[in-house]
């Protein structure tokens, strides 16, 4: 997105009490270029661009972020970077982890289990993140393991 269009959104998102959502696939631009074809250059750019107003909103949520559990692709390696990243930013910044689910073009691959969602958990909190959610809790993949208390 152009920064410039970007700064009108937040403008917005000031003044009505709204928040942006980011989706930050992945740290790796790599990893990035497989999941979605372009580089996150971009996207952990306007990332630090609205996390550096904050601020003027405290009270609710400017700016939020979120990561899909793709198995095979985004593991904790990906997710404690990202993590450090929006810590480095802010550890009050809000951070969902979400449950993959195999659907049309990546039907091939497996649904997130509960364990790949708790080490993935646990890296973002060991980062610094005060505020992490788990999110899809559904889709997730019981197999051997007991639901973690998270």
């Amino acid at each position: 997105m152009n920064p410039k269009l970007l700064d009108r959104m937040v403008e917005i998102a000031l003044v009505s009490g709204g928040g942006i959502k980011f989706d930050l696939k992945a740290w790796n631009e790599t990893v990035h270029i497989a999941l979605t074809g372009v580089s996150n250059r971009r996207t952990l750019e306007n990332f630090e661009r609205v996390a550096s107003r904050i601020n003027e909103r405290p009270e609710v949520p400017l700016l939020v972020a979120s990561t899909l559990l793709v198995p095979g692709y985004v593991d904790v390696d990906e997710v404690s970077e990202i993590a450090r990243f929006i810590a480095r930013l802010s550890p009050n910044i809000p951070y969902s982890l979400l449950a993959f689910h195999p659907d049309f073009l990546m039907d091939d691959l497996p649904t997130t289990s509960w364990e790949h969602m708790r080490r993935c958990y646990e890296a973002a909190k060991e980062a610094g993140l005060t505020t992490v959610h788990i999110g899809n809790r559904h889709l997730l993949w019981r197999g051997d393991y007991d639901q973690p208390k998270v």
